[in-house]
């Protein structure tokens, strides 16, 4: 039943969210964690792959490692983990993975709660440690969500489907709040509207378009208005938060596929593969097949 979800994604491996194994087929699932297959969907325990859905796990134990786009992570009771849409990441098949897992798809939530929760802020951890009291309040607020998640019954499934929205909304929101301020405590800097416009379309379209003026243009900004908000928000100027993430998608593709390396530079906006490795070797210290290499 796998096989029949997954999809190809330039050699790394893609499993859509599950609709079938939802409750009454809506587009989120939550659940303990447990020995079994069924809370992480049939995506291997072995191997990286990517998801095109959101997961939050609130671990009661651990500690777990899990590696998220080359970083390793180690979650212990207490900890969040959430994985975003088209990472890379990899289950530790040693790992008690104990605890709650959310799981949700994009298009669940309406579009004024995506922004305002952040739910595609890249640049924020994926590992998060609350305190105390912001740990009680995530984890009641999980808890009511999987109350109205498993009561299937109680009423129509229009008004099932706009209650879990609305809790899920509220839960994201502390989520998201404790996202934000741990990168904030970190950073000592803040978001801009301009930044999230700039971020998405960076997501979207980093692997055909590297240029400022041209991300700029498209948006209705200034180049000025961009290194700004770029600038509060990251540290880094528009041009180094886009190679990041073309860099990122790099070695995503040479760590986690075979294809041969001038096809690689060709999916990220590189038709000329001497270009590529300039390019790489700039930002890494290392060429293509070096970086390949070490990793083999």
């Amino acid at each position: 039943m796998a096989d029949e979800h997954e999809q190809d994604d330039g050699g790394i491996r893609t499993f859509p969210f599950p609709v079938d194994r939802s409750l009454l087929g809506v587009g989120m699932q939550v659940g303990p964690m447990s020995g079994g297959r069924a809370w992480h969907t049939h995506a291997p325990l072995r191997g990286v792959h990517r998801i095109d859905f959101h997961i939050v796990m609130l671990f009661t134990g651990g500690p777990v490692r899990h590696m998220i786009d080359f970083t390793e992570y180690e979650a212990r009771a207490g900890d969040l983990l959430w994985i975003r849409p088209g990472q890379v990441h990899r289950f530790s098949p040693d790992g008690a993975y104990r605890g709650t897992a959310l799981t949700m798809q994009p298009g669940f939530l309406p579009r004024a709660t995506v922004e305002a929760a952040g739910l595609y802020r890249y640049d924020l951890p994926p590992l998060l440690r609350p305190d105390p009291a912001r740990l009680a309040a995530l984890t009641a607020a999980l808890d009511q969500l999987r109350r109205e998640y498993e009561d299937a019954t109680t009423l129509p499934l229009s008004l099932h489907t706009a209650v879990l929205r609305h809790t899920l909304s509220a839960f994201l929101l502390r989520l998201a709040h404790l996202a934000a301020s741990s990168a904030e405590a970190a950073r000592g800097r803040r978001s801009d509207t301009a930044f999230t416009l700039f971020r998405d379309a960076v997501e979207r379209d980093f692997a055909t378009n590297h240029s400022v003026s041209a991300y700029a243009d498209a948006l209705g900004y200034s180049r000025r208005t961009l290194v700004r908000v770029v600038r509060a928000a990251t540290g880094s100027t528009p041009k180094g938060f886009i190679d990041h993430r073309v860099v990122l998608e790099a070695k995503r593709l040479l760590a986690h596929t075979d294809l041969p390396i001038a096809r690689v530079g060709a999916a990220i906006g590189f038709p000329d593969p001497a270009n590529f490795s300039k390019f790489f070797h700039q930002h890494t210290a290392h060429t293509p097949a070096a970086f390949r290499a070490e990793l083999r």
